[in-house]
């Protein structure tokens, strides 16, 4: 390998290196992509003839140059630490989304703009807001005896959670423009950045069609309970979960660049892609339940047959398809939505148990031995915080728990794919 980058932007030999190879300080990768360049061959020459400069440089055919550069990419730590950052700051709006959905005070805020609600800021004011709440069926079913200081106390829940979320866009676009503007991003990564912004964007929007569709006149019996969609609960959390899915793994592949392995026959190799397969089949499990734990919150499915491993005495209840047509129940009915919960939570607490037994017979990258038992233990440690939160009938702090459970399990389901991504084949 031939570098010349630092030849090529020095002023004494940029002469030099421009005729011999034909390439300018412009013409260099920024960021230490290889390139080929075709170039003469330097070929001895007589004394007489080497004094000539016409003859100086004389070809007698041409040969490829791979050409690079020394210089490391520019602030690939800071990226990752900005990356990791933003998928920090999304793992605290889903807990912050559940503790607002869990207190019950997603629906205070009964307007949205772009750039923020403005905080109430006397008495007259909050007053005001308190008039718009009441006019949607929230307060007029369920909550016809609140008190302002009442209602001020969920306000600020749901007002944290928005706000929060507008800081997530503030904390991705500000790095952002400067470290484009800097030229520190690859191409690929430039991609990257844009379907950020755009998912980051479609969050938001997808959090006020979700709050919209707590606010419709679509509850009119004594007995209705005012709550948005359970599908768009779902669409929002699984937004978020994909978010923060894509924000960890570019971050860790600018902190903590995939091993792989050596020396290992082709039927170790091929074990350990197979491997591989049930690791991605192991995330995508997670990624299933904890949309299946979204429509339970969505239909407080928790609050029904707080008994375990039976439901009211039977393994499978009577009311489980009390619906038509049959196929609604699967999401609209709780008793199942909470059995369909169960039976994946089992299937996949199974599944990474037995990804763990496996990671003890195969050759692996060092760090993902590690990963493999680290997704086992949170594995477990989420099957008994939900265990526990449906046998106590919710409680926020519990509850709360085991929603941030499922980030961690999903995060831990990540760094061992992430570890195993660079297998030779």
């Amino acid at each position: 390998m031939l570098s010349l980058a630092r030849q090529c932007r020095s002023a004494m030999f940029l002469p030099q290196t421009k005729q011999l190879l034909g390439v300018t300080t412009r013409s260099l990768p920024r960021n230490g992509v290889v390139r080929t360049y075709m170039n003469p061959v330097w070929r001895r020459q007589p004394l007489a003839n080497v004094i000539k400069n016409a003859n100086f440089f004389k070809s007698c055919g041409s040969v490829i140059v791979r050409l690079s550069s020394n210089i490391p990419q520019k602030g690939k730590k800071g990226i990752g630490y900005w990356l990791v950052s933003c998928s920090g700051m999304i793992f605290v709006a889903v807990v912050l989304g559940g503790v607002t959905r869990l207190t019950e005070s997603g629906l205070s805020m009964v307007t949205w703009k772009l750039l923020g609600e403005k905080m109430p800021t006397n008495e007259k004011e909050w007053e005001e807001e308190f008039k718009k709440y009441q006019q949607y069926p929230e307060f007029k079913i369920k909550n016809k005896e609140m008190t302002l200081s009442e209602f001020k106390w969920i306000w600020y829940m749901e007002f944290g959670h928005r706000m929060w979320g507008r800081a997530i866009g503030a904390v991705f676009l500000l790095p952002a423009v400067y470290f484009w503007s800097r030229g520190m991003f690859t191409p690929a990564m430039k991609k990257r950045v844009v379907a950020f912004g755009a998912l980051i964007g479609a969050q938001g929007l997808m959090g006020w069609y979700m709050v919209k569709s707590g606010l419709e006149d679509r509850f009119h019996g004594e007995s209705d309970v005012p709550r948005v969609s359970q599908y768009r609960l779902a669409a929002h959390l699984s937004l978020a979960f994909v978010l923060y899915t894509l924000f960890l793994w570019s971050g860790l592949d600018h902190l903590l660049p995939a091993e792989t392995i050596t020396n290992a026959s082709k039927n170790a190799i091929k074990a350990s892609r197979k491997f591989r397969m049930v690791a991605h089949t192991c995330k995508g499990l997670v990624f299933l339940t904890a949309v299946s734990g979204a429509f339970v919150a969505g239909l407080d499915a928790g609050l029904v047959y707080n008994s375990f491993p039976k439901m009211a005495d039977k393994w499978i209840p009577d009311d489980l398809l009390a619906l038509n047509p049959n196929i609604v129940n699967v999401t609209e009915n709780p008793t199942t939505v909470q059995f369909d919960h169960r039976i994946l939570g089992t299937v996949t607490v199974s599944v990474i148990s037995a990804l763990y037994l496996m990671s003890r017979k195969r050759i692996l990258p060092r760090r993902a031995y590690t990963a493999a038992a680290v997704l086992g233990a949170v594995a477990w440690l989420q099957v008994a915080l939900g265990i526990t939160t449906l046998l106590t009938y919710v409680p926020t702090a519990l509850a709360a728990s085991h929603q941030s459970g499922s980030l961690l399990l999903l995060s831990s389901a990540v760094w061992l794919t992430h570890e195993l991504k660079r297998l030779p084949k």
